[in-house]
């Protein structure tokens, strides 16, 4: 199983899980198609492996290439059903687009299942995904939420790898140049997950068998990627887990020229 970062931040979040040469899919689609295509070419993935594409929520930077790609491509749409209500109020859900609503079950691909879990974000009905591979070989994608829910940790202990959010750093936050209503918006439990949040949960995934960690959806404004990646290798060393003994780790970059890439 491979899991590559397309792209990763607040201009855009994009990410491909496969199992083979000839089928993938994508975890949100937050760029253009045009972008899109050169970042999946740059890391030596055909287009033409996008069997579906899988949408965490309906917020700009984890939508904004949907409505071009499908219509090019005719890719399928998965979501939640308050994500896909609130796509086709967009416009960006037609009646000419292929989609399916996910309720709490798993989907069956034939090359790979996905698992949703709903997450806690200020949006319609956000979920992560938990997509298996046929030998068992599991990875997640989990961004975009406010905290750790015993919904979130009973779905992701146990992967072997994961993309997970490290959105910010809390004292750049308050001390930064965003409002008020939004810095209390981002540090609520319907916000995003601090560097902090991050690295506390870490080690509790390492310990039960993820080993490949990519810390993702840093902002632009409120992180820096050493800061982020620091903070999180200072809280491993705080449980004597040593970096590519027991795990390894990788920042998402904002766009992926081929560096970040996680096979399991």
């Amino acid at each position: 199983m491979r899991l590559c970062p397309l792209c990763s931040g607040s201009s855009g979040n994009s990410t491909y899980v496969g199992v083979s040469d000839a089928c993938g899919v994508l975890v949100d689609l937050g760029k253009s198609t045009k972008q899109i295509e050169i970042l999946l070419k740059k890391n030596n993935i055909d287009i033409n492996n996008i069997k579906s594409i899988f949408i965490t929520h309906e917020h700009v930077d984890h939508i904004s290439g949907i409505k071009v790609f499908t219509k090019k491509y005719g890719t399928k749409i998965y979501g939640s059903e308050g994500t896909i209500n609130a796509l086709k109020s967009k416009g960006i859900i037609t009646e000419n687009v292929n989609y399916e609503i996910i309720y709490d079950r798993e989907i069956d691909l034939g090359f790979l299942s996905v698992k949703p879990f709903y997450t806690s974000h200020d949006c319609s009905q956000s979920m992560g995904y938990v997509l298996t591979a046929p030998n068992g070989k599991k990875t997640a994608v989990c961004t975009d939420l406010g905290y750790i829910s015993s919904k979130v940790k009973q779905s992701v202990l146990g992967c072997n790898s994961i993309l997970i959010e490290s959105n910010h750093d809390v004292k750049m936050l308050q001390n930064g140049p965003y409002p008020y209503y939004l810095k209390r918006r981002i540090l609520s439990e319907l916000g995003h997950l601090s560097n902090d949040a991050c690295s506390e949960f870490l080690p509790e995934l390492v310990e039960h068998g993820t080993r490949d960690i990519i810390i993702s959806h840093l902002s632009e404004k409120n992180n820096i990627p050493e800061l982020a990646y620091q903070t999180a290798i200072c809280n491993f060393e705080k449980h004597s887990m040593k970096e590519k003994t027991d795990f390894k780790l990788f920042v998402a970059p904002k766009l992926n020229d081929g560096k970040v890439n996680v096979t399991v």
